[in-house]
């Protein structure tokens, strides 16, 4: 009877030594699993150590720098590989595809053309920037090697007539070559652009 309930008490008594210390074990694993899962999750959800948002992965890629533009020596064809499409946003990723000089000069002209004229409107045609008013087209900004062409398509009814004739352009387009910034005569140019503006072009298919 005495060794019955002895054995009856170690059945119910504490586990033995080597259970517990197998049970300490797991226990340590699991806290430190907790813990490299919430170092994990921190990782992945703390805001940059200077308060900014973090970007998102289409952010990113939106900021990274255009490829720059291989630029001509002159019109053939295209003036770039720039795709057609109207809008401004296409007009300003052309611009800032350019390399420097010719970036900032056609930044310039753009800023310019803004200033002068209301309604502006903007196109990529042709690989260049192309600026009008009221359905119609007034002037493009192309860039070349060693400078910018600003063109203007009915160049030879301007006051005066701008001196360059381009190449491939049309009969009536005038134009100047601008080879850096400083070369941009912000006064004459925007004379240019409000003469311009009164007599915009409208292609055929437009006027039907």
């Amino acid at each position: 009877m005495h060794s019955t309930n002895v054995a009856s008490n170690n059945m119910h008594g504490p586990p033995p030594l080597l259970s517990l210390q197998g049970q300490k074990q797991d226990l340590a694993d699991y806290e430190h699993d907790q813990i490299m899962a919430q170092r994990k999750a921190n990782t992945k959800t703390a805001p940059p150590p200077d308060g900014r948002k973090r970007p998102s992965a289409s952010a990113a890629r939106k900021a990274a720098p255009a490829k720059t533009t291989k630029l001509k020596k002159a019109m053939h064809g295209k003036a770039s590989p720039a795709k057609a499409a109207e809008g401004d946003k296409p007009v300003f990723d052309y611009i800032a595809s350019l390399p420097q000089p010719q970036r900032g000069i056609a930044e310039k002209i753009d800023a310019l053309a803004a200033k002068t004229l209301p309604g502006l409107q903007r196109s990529v045609k042709w690989g260049m920037a192309y600026y009008g008013v009221d359905g119609g087209w007034c002037f493009a900004s192309g860039a070349f090697v060693g400078h910018v062409k600003l063109m203007f398509i009915r160049g030879t009814d301007l006051k005066p007539e701008p001196p360059v004739t381009p190449v491939a352009m049309g009969k009536a387009t005038r134009g100047v070559e601008l080879a850096a910034v400083k070369d941009l005569d912000e006064r004459q140019v925007a004379a240019w652009m409000k003469q311009a503006a009164t007599m915009p072009f409208v292609s055929a298919a437009k006027k039907k």
